[in-house]
């Protein structure tokens, strides 16, 4: 579908075609950076994501028993789609969330090896077992099959990449899927869903629903509630995460949930202080901190703690930020007027309460400068609240296990990171840190397709990614074969 003009609207795409909504209402979400027009989109409601997951349900039973192979070779063809038109995902991205153009093409590029590994694992989804059987001649065996209808709930700061953490694995295993985009990116997520029909699949495979801010609450019910619906992926903020788990419990239906993140960096006095600044600015302060899996916490022993605190803080005054046009640009603006809002109440929090502002803490326009507090303590919302943004904080403790523990001092759990010469020592940490992900001499900020992604705790439950996040797609089915004598049953003719 091509849009032209200066009110082209982004549709909806149900069952196969383009469509206005109900009423063909239709909404604008803004440029961070201008403050402009960045795309129009129609604005679904309830009845709109009814027909679209009707649509689901009706094309399941076929794409569930096309043969693997079939589904590798589209799923593939998505990947190359995606390929050859990210160039104009990543304008999209850059226009209607901010995110300069080498934020784009990692996105763009990092979801078609999604795709690509999605479609290597069509069988390795649905592989069963053999389970040996106390009766004798009987055949017991555990298959996996697709569950149904999958609702995908993608959020605005990773918008083509975090498609990538259930779409493909969903379709791998045979489901189909109903698809809510962003209202900050609609028309990012329109072109993730022309380069999925353009591969070749079927009506009714996937379906696009876009709505406006003020809807979201409506449409997420409806898609939750819906009979056909039975598996739901969002990923977002816990305070929205805790409402979908609820509604879906409600409905006996299982979520898989990639939830906010306050992740910790243990630097210990062994480490490459190098290794481990470079590490940490990368993962504080890309996107401009707008990730789940973005360094917010260093724990530093006191050892190093000076040295690796000076070289963060010129390493933090050295970024390039402002228009995400530009191509010296690293970081582009934040969302919108609330993140400035609460970054700069975070740092003015800890300032009033003791912590020392090394660089940044205030506002440029629609940018936020990279900042880091250090001396920061309990007392300060900083030190536990998910700043989502570019703010590190440094907390310096002595010794390894008070290193642990200050790292498990929080109510996330998704990613962490310790940087230490003595792998036996990072092992043994990692092991105890109370996180999804810990990356030993590596930042926070990682992904692959083929890995289990996901958190504890504050930040969610259940897997993307690997064969852990294809089962999430699956339910497993016991099936026993009786041999040729019959059971003895206490109750017979």
């Amino acid at each position: 579908m091509t849009l032209t003009g200066e009110n082209a609207v982004q549709q909806l795409l149900i069952d196969g075609t383009w469509q206005q909504a109900a009423g063909a209402h239709t909404f604008a979400a803004r440029d961070p950076f201008t403050g402009d027009i960045a795309s129009q989109a129609a604005a679904a409601l309830s009845a709109d994501v009814l027909r679209a997951a009707d649509a689901a349900e009706r094309a399941f039973p076929a794409w569930a028993a096309l043969p693997p192979n079939e589904r590798r070779r589209i799923l593939w063809a998505a990947a190359d789609t995606l390929e050859d038109r990210a160039p104009e995902i990543s304008e999209a991205i850059t226009t209607e969330m901010g995110g300069p153009a080498a934020w784009g093409h990692y996105n763009t590029s990092v979801l078609a090896e999604k795709f690509r590994y999605a479609a290597s694992a069509v069988h390795d989804g649905l592989t069963g077992e053999l389970i040996p059987s106390e009766a004798p001649g009987r055949t017991s065996i555990a298959i996996r099959k697709p569950v149904g209808v999958v609702a995908c709930v993608i959020p605005w700061n990773a918008p083509a990449l975090l498609v990538g953490n259930s779409v493909p694995y969903a379709l791998a295993v045979g489901n189909t899927v109903v698809m809510k985009a962003s209202e900050q990116t609609p028309r990012t997520h329109g072109l993730v869903a022309e380069c999925l029909t353009e591969a070749g699949l079927p009506h009714g495979v996937y379906n696009l629903v876009t709505n406006a801010p003020e809807d979201g609450a409506e449409v997420v019910d409806a898609l939750i509630a819906h009979p056909a619906v039975r598996r739901v992926h969002f990923t977002g903020s816990s305070r929205v995460g805790r409402l979908i788990a609820q509604r879906a419990a409600a409905h006996m239906k299982q979520a898989i949930l990639e939830l906010g993140g306050k992740a910790p960096v243990l630097v210990l006095a062994d480490a490459d202080l190098g290794r481990a600044v470079s590490a940490t600015a990368f993962g504080a302060f890309a996107n401009s901190g707008q990730a789940c899996l973005s360094a917010e916490r260093v724990v530093v022993d006191r050892a190093v703690a000076g040295e690796f605190t000076r070289r963060l803080a010129a390493a933090a005054a050295s970024v390039v930020y402002g228009d995400p046009r530009d191509p010296r640009t690293a970081l582009g603006p934040v969302v919108g007027p609330d993140s400035i809002a609460r970054l700069s109440g975070l740092v003015q929090d800890a300032v009033a309460a003791g912590a020392r502002l090394l660089t940044g803490g205030t506002s440029d326009g629609p940018c936020f400068a990279p900042t880091v507090l250090a001396d920061v303590t309990p007392a300060m919302r900083v030190y536990r609240e998910e700043s989502f943004g570019p703010i590190v904080t440094v907390v310096t403790v002595d010794g390894p296990e008070e290193a642990l523990r200050v790292a498990n001092d929080n109510d996330y759990g998704l990613t962490s990171a310790v940087f230490t010469r003595d792998i036996p020592l990072a092992l043994d940490l990692a092991k105890r840190i109370n996180a999804g992900m810990c990356h030993i001499n590596g930042t926070t900020l990682d992904d692959e397709p083929q890995t289990p992604f996901g958190g504890v705790k504050n930040s969610g439950y259940g897997k993307s990614g690997g064969r852990a996040g294809l089962e999430e797609f699956t339910e497993l089915q016991w099936i026993t074969i009786e041999g040729s004598q019959p059971p003895r049953y206490p109750i017979s003719e």
